[in-house]
């Protein structure tokens, strides 16, 4: 139970940045892994694979600072299918491996989206009943593969449209609102020891977005379906400003008992970078990780990339990026200092 220090790490919490505890724990050696431990939430990363198989400085720092990894891309169902019937789990089984080697869990990401689909994959190629046949192959296949290796899997990927209404997909026009269940259903059969998330994006706060989710979340719980998390990625930007009832919505969650994860947490801002720009996207790490500490069912806390050297911002939002905790030069930002100071409070 974390409840025990809410009081204390509430009156220090507002005020993180600054020097290193003198009483650091005894074991740190300066990494963000090492600050959270002992506070019952894993920090992770999403890995590009690229970069960890030709930068040695990247992969060292992957290993070095983080509890879990997530793919980018390699388990998408693109990359692990990209023929009918044809697989290849390549790339998604050296960073498995990787993860082995050091210690690490995965987070498997994602099995069901609108997005990043084979090019074959397509209503006009296939009947309703076909795409659910394909659907189950898919989940079956790939959790399969990996089934006892993969920590926890995103199931059903950004299903919602903004106003809390479900997504126009490919999966919700052939197969009805009943898919997410399925899938649900298909994976937990697939590997009944992963823990299956529902996972996306501006449903940190309360809003339509995660009161549809909150529902959603309640009303397959109530009829046996195995949805176990809720993931809340996590992409603000400083110009938006920040969601203020992130703890009141996580800590809803908790009460349908469910554990719930930020998921691919990162912090955009206008470029160039100044240092107000600087200290509010440290506020906004921090505010989610705060939030995190603070649930009881909060279990891990994943950076969308910690580098702005391979940060994905830049090639989708113009004019935007510096966006991780470290630079491109892999030096920390005061939104590191604020994660990993928030971490060692939380801790003691």
């Amino acid at each position: 139970m974390r409840y025990g220090r809410i009081a204390a790490f509430l009156a220090v919490s507002l005020a993180v940045a600054g020097s290193t505890p003198a009483d650091a724990h005894p074991r740190d050696d300066g990494s963000l892994r090492a600050a959270a431990r002992g506070t019952g939430v894993r920090i992770g990363t999403a890995v590009d694979m690229s970069a960890l198989a030709a930068d040695a400085p990247y992969k060292q720092a992957v290993a070095r600072e983080f509890d879990t990894v997530t793919p980018e891309n390699v388990m998408k169902w693109e990359v692990v299918e990209p023929q009918p019937g044809v697989y290849d789990w390549t790339a998604a089984d050296q960073l498995v491996d990787f993860a082995r080697k050091n210690g690490q869990l995965v987070r498997g990401h994602t099995l069901v989206w609108h997005s990043q689909n084979p090019s074959w994959l397509t209503e006009a190629a296939y009947t309703p009943d076909q795409l659910r046949t394909l659907l189950r192959r898919h989940i079956f296949a790939e959790v399969g593969h990996f089934k006892g290796r993969v920590w926890a899997w995103d199931v059903a990927n950004e299903v919602f449209n903004e106003d809390g209404t479900l997504r126009d997909t490919i999966w919700l026009r052939a197969l009805g609102p009943g898919y997410i269940a399925d899938a649900f259903r298909w994976a937990h059969q697939a590997d009944p020891k992963a823990v299956l998330f529902l996972n996306d994006y501006n449903n940190e706060g309360v809003n339509a977005k995660s009161d549809a989710y909150f529902a959603l979340v309640k009303q397959l719980r109530a009829e046996g379906v195995p949805v176990q998390g809720y993931g809340m990625q996590g992409h603000l930007g400083v110009q938006y400003g920040f969601p203020g009832t992130v703890l009141e919505n996580v800590r809803r969650f908790d009460k349908l008992g469910v554990k719930t994860a930020f998921t691919e947490v990162d912090v955009r801002m206008v470029l160039p970078p100044d240092a107000a720009k600087v200290q509010a996207q440290a506020e906004g790490f921090g505010l989610l990780l705060r939030a995190c500490l603070l649930a009881e069912h909060c279990v891990s806390y994943t950076v969308w990339g910690f580098t702005d050297k391979y940060s994905w911002v830049p090639g989708f939002f113009d004019g935007q990026g510096s966006a991780t905790p470290l630079d491109e030069n892999l030096q920390p930002k005061p939104a590191y200092d604020t994660l990993r100071e928030t971490f060692q409070l939380a801790g003691r």
